[in-house]
């Protein structure tokens, strides 16, 4: 068995620290990504990995990332879709969402407040 050194305690500690003040801070938003059979066939998970990084990197921990099964089950098509639930407003679905536009609605929508109205599902 390997000993660790104070410096991999030192950064196990501080893993710890940012996964416990990400279950204490109360999320600002909600974003889901609908990953059923359609969504995952039209590229869901690609935009797991788009929102991960944006969130990361803009050092939100205010912001949760979901995943659920569809949106609307009788309704498929227009997949992947994701929704922006910001505060007490009113759920935003967008479709088609491509990891273009998943950061063009991060940081316009999430970050911007300006919800992208050609991307939102009719």
């Amino acid at each position: 068995m390997t000993k660790l050194s104070v410096e991999d305690l030192k950064q196990i500690k501080n893993k710890t620290l940012v996964g416990m003040a990400l279950r204490q801070t109360t999320p600002s938003v909600h974003v889901t990504i609908h990953m059923g059979d359609c969504g995952l066939a039209a590229g869901a998970r690609d935009l797991v990995k788009v929102f991960m990084g944006a969130i990361e990197q803009a050092n939100r921990q205010d912001i949760r990332l979901l995943v659920a099964d569809c949106a609307d089950a009788e309704k498929c098509g227009n997949e992947p879709k994701i929704t922006v639930l910001s505060g007490n407003e009113a759920p935003v679905i967008y479709q088609d969402v491509t990891p273009e536009k998943a950061r063009e609605i991060f940081t316009g929508h999430i970050l911007g407040g300006t919800v992208l109205t050609e991307y939102v599902a009719k």
